[in-house]
């Protein structure tokens, strides 16, 4: 089925290793159990520091937003590359591919959340004596929070763009996940414009 632009709706094709067949059981193992140690990793430092009332603090706060922001990238892709390693298909609906790609551009919420850290490490470093005063809870969680939008607006406009573009019936993505670089490549118009605004919004962030 197409949409009145040509952008496919139907499922995508993640070629991912599948000229290599041999090392996909190597890989789906290998990956399996970083993904494992992530989610345990991950989730540990988040409860830790909720349940331990020593660790109510603003650098401990930060590192358990980074946390699950890490824990939403890995449970995009892992799961479903792991079902494409071990299973006879190498697809995904498109609703999956849209998660995925939308995981992905939560980078720029990963940028500001390290800045955010930088920030707070900075007056931890610089006013240890007014640094309770500096890094009230408050700003604390007005400073992840604009963390969050940002990404997060960030994600929907490049979403948007990418998802518009008319893909004329190319299916196949050369990656084992959705990512926004294999998706303009797909588009059969020019996208030149699509990639300038992408790379602004970087260049934005970044700085």
């Amino acid at each position: 089925m197409e949409t009145s632009n040509g952008s496919s709706r139907t499922d995508f094709i993640l070629l991912g290793f599948s000229d290599q067949p041999q090392l996909e059981h190597i890989i789906s193992v290998v990956v399996f159990i970083f993904y494992i140690v992530t989610l345990v990793g991950n989730t540990t430092i988040i409860l830790v520091s909720y349940l331990d009332i020593q660790l109510h603090t603003p650098m401990y706060f930060f590192l358990s937003n980074l946390s699950f922001l890490d824990l939403c990238y890995t449970t995009s892709i892992i799961p479903q590359m792991l079902v494409n390693l071990w299973g006879p298909k190498m697809s995904i609906t498109y609703g999956g591919c849209v998660l995925q790609f939308f995981a992905l551009d939560l980078g720029d919420t990963e940028c500001l959340l390290l800045a955010v850290m930088a920030c707070d490490r900075y007056a931890a470093v610089c006013q240890p004596l007014h640094y309770t005063v500096i890094m009230h809870p408050q700003l604390c969680q007005k400073m992840v929070l604009t963390a969050w939008l940002g990404g997060l607006g960030s994600a929907l406009i490049v979403c948007s763009l990418t998802l518009k573009l008319p893909r004329c019936g190319h299916r196949e993505v050369d990656n084992f996940f959705c990512e926004m670089p294999e998706l303009i490549e797909m588009a059969c118009v020019y996208s030149k414009v699509i990639e300038i605004v992408i790379f602004a919004l970087g260049v934005v962030y970044f700085f």
